[in-house]
């Protein structure tokens, strides 16, 4: 039987991840989360199966485990600005310390190993759409940069890893995704604008709402995921998400009034510091090397989302 652990299994992408690769019934997933922004509720429905296990742990601290690892996917990471902000330092050391431990341990079990990187390193592009080839425009010193500037030294760890101890590595810059178990209190755009619509709260849109935003179901994400992991020579870095729904903010926020029938108005902020004008994902090497590409229309997505969140508010 092949043993899976997923560091950061509890949070969003981490806990649907987990439920599609225990329809595998010749797969054991381990979870190891520290619950900090992961949810415990994400991952209640599978404890009844015997193939899965969950270890709280903070994977700052060495991992060790008896059992032989075969796989691991490294999605252990406060993902939303509210919460890799709130401590920056410590994203600094999930994303160093954090990644040389899950790295460590693929070394010692031999194991295939891959990093949740993200769309982020890209920082503020100067390029559109943006190619793995492209170095980013990244401010080292922002408030962002501890999540942007963690991810990118996380992939550099992982390409020396491989180039000196021949670790099998995958990396995937994820870009902007959603669907159900998002957190109601992460920060990001598309669960802000369904709770405040669903509440008839007003809008909240920092800067103008011309920036863009490309957005992926969840479902697409965690498929591409394992995609990549199962490809047995590609090592990326590769983009994951959808450039078929490139968004304005303004727009996003108007199909979220129309899909929840809100009553809220749209009220506008000031544009919060280094926050990227324009994101959407070149997957033509997605594409080619995993023949994987998005196929969940935005307004299925949504809806989907916004039924989940009706039941958590």
């Amino acid at each position: 039987m092949e043993r899976i652990l997923v560091t950061g299994g509890a949070g969003f992408i981490g806990s649907n991840l987990i439920e599609l690769l225990l329809l595998n019934e010749d797969t054991r997933v381990i979870c190891v989360d520290n619950l900090s922004t992961g949810k415990q509720k994400n991952i209640d429905s599978f404890f009844s199966n015997t193939r899965f296990a969950f270890l709280r742990h903070d994977i700052v601290e060495p991992l060790n485990f008896k059992e032989k690892i075969n796989k691991i996917y490294n999605l252990a990471c406060p993902a939303s600005p509210v919460h890799y902000q709130s401590n920056p330092i410590n994203t600094i050391r999930v994303n160093t310390l954090g990644v040389m431990n899950v790295l460590e341990l693929a070394k010692t079990h031999n194991a295939r190993i891959l990093q949740a990187s993200t769309s982020e390193v890209y920082g503020d592009p100067k390029e559109h759409p943006q190619k793995e080839s492209y170095f980013g425009n990244v401010n080292s010193i922002g408030p962002r940069a501890c999540y942007d500037e963690g991810k990118r030294i996380a992939e550099t760890l992982f390409f020396n890893y491989h180039r000196f101890h021949n670790i099998d590595i995958r990396v995937v810059r994820i870009f902007n995704t959603f669907g159900p178990r998002m957190s109601v209190e992460d920060g990001r755009v598309i669960s802000n604008f369904i709770i405040q619509a669903l509440k008839n709260d007003p809008i909240t849109i920092y800067g103008d709402g011309g920036q863009t935003r490309s957005f992926c179901y969840v479902d697409d994400m965690v498929n591409g995921l394992i995609k990549l992991m199962n490809n047995e020579k590609f090592k990326g870095p590769v983009n994951l998400g959808n450039p078929n729904y490139e968004l304005t903010i303004n727009d996003l926020a108007r199909l979220i009034l129309k899909l929840t029938n809100s009553k809220s108005k749209i009220k506008f902020y000031p544009i919060t510091e280094d926050d990227p004008k324009e994101r959407r994902p070149d997957i033509s090497l997605a594409m080619q090397k995993l023949r994987w590409e998005p196929g969940v229309a935005i307004e299925k997505g949504l809806e989907k989302a916004i039924s989940y969140f009706k039941l958590e508010i």
